[in-house]
C-alpha cells in the first residue's frame, strides 16, 4: 500500500471516529435532553425547527453508532492486515 493510500485511508477512519463519537452525543443525548427536560440541544434543536418527529433523535444516534462500529471493524480489519 502506497504512503498516500494509508495516509488518506487513515484520515478517513479518524473522520469515521469523529462523526460517528458527533452523532452518537447528539442523537441519544438530545432524546434524552429532550425527554428529561423538555429541551432540545445541538442536532435536535435545529431538527425541531424543522419540523421533524422525536424519533429522528435516534436515528441520527442510531448513525453515529453505525459509524463507530465501521470504524471499530475497519480497525480490526488493520490490525490483523499488519499481523
Amino acid at each position: 500500500m502506497t504512503r498516500t493510500r494509508q495516509h488518506r485511508q487513515s484520515g478517513w477512519q479518524r473522520t469515521r471516529w469523529l462523526l460517528g463519537v458527533i452523532l452518537l452525543v447528539q442523537g441519544f443525548g438530545s432524546a434524552l435532553t429532550e425527554r428529561l427536560w423538555s429541551t432540545s440541544f445541538g442536532v435536535a434543536g435545529l431538527l425541531r425547527g424543522a419540523g421533524l418527529p422525536q424519533w429522528t433523535d435516534l436515528a441520527v444516534g442510531a448513525v453515529g453508532a453505525a459509524l463507530l462500529g465501521w470504524a471499530q471493524a475497519a480497525r480490526g480489519a488493520e490490525r490483523r492486515a499488519r499481523a
